[in-house]
């Protein structure tokens, strides 16, 4: 299968720090990879409602919940650029993260076996200069493609607060060239290490 990578954009502020190092590291891409930009805030998500024991689910087939179902199927990599908010997730990128649990339970889209195999990878910039504070966001992260029995890339950390300020992150860029390169192992939970 041709690598065709998804770009989820999870900030409140487009062209923000996220964005430009996932954009950075997406550069780094062969020219033949199909890339796929959605950023959620020009496309919404209704808030998630939990029907998984409602027998009447259907495959969504129009507006923003369908343009991320389709472009989550054809993906072979995925990856969530949200900025740490309050230590983890952006509340954007929570709530599509939220709708895997729906389309697992959709009848006919076999969801947790599409995606199984495929590679989770996440892009995040920071105003702190310690990375550990991201660790709710990477486990965020390498739980979910755990439980969908994917692979892993691990998490980009840059450094920024202000527009514009992870381009001075000298260390984050020359990670970006080389993010996406190499093997990703099969995501493990931490307890299986």
């Amino acid at each position: 299968m041709t690598r065709r990578f998804l770009f989820v954009l999870g900030s409140s502020r487009s062209d923000g720090n996220t964005e430009l190092l996932a954009r950075r590291a997406a550069e780094q891409l062969p020219k033949d990879v199909e890339q796929q930009w959605i950023d959620l805030t020009a496309h919404p998500l209704p808030d998630f409602e939990d029907l998984r024991h409602d027998s009447d689910r259907v495959r969504p087939t129009e507006g923003n919940v369908a343009l991320l179902l389709d472009a989550t199927l054809a993906a072979t990599d995925i990856v969530i650029a949200s900025p740490l908010y309050w230590y983890t997730l952006s509340a954007q990128t929570k709530r599509y993260l939220d709708y895997w649990a729906g389309w697992l339970r959709t009848p006919g889209l076999d969801f947790k076996a599409t995606l199984a195999g495929r590679t989770l990878w996440g892009v995040t910039a920071l105003a702190e200069y310690e990375p550990k504070v991201a660790d709710p966001l990477i486990g965020s992260l390498n739980n979910s493609a755990a439980y969908m029995g994917m692979r892993f890339g691990g998490v980009l950390l840059g450094n920024g607060s202000k527009p514009g300020d992870v381009l001075n992150d000298g260390e984050a860029l020359a990670r970006a060239k080389t993010f996406f390169q190499g093997e990703t192992p099969l995501a493990r939970y931490a307890h299986e290490s």
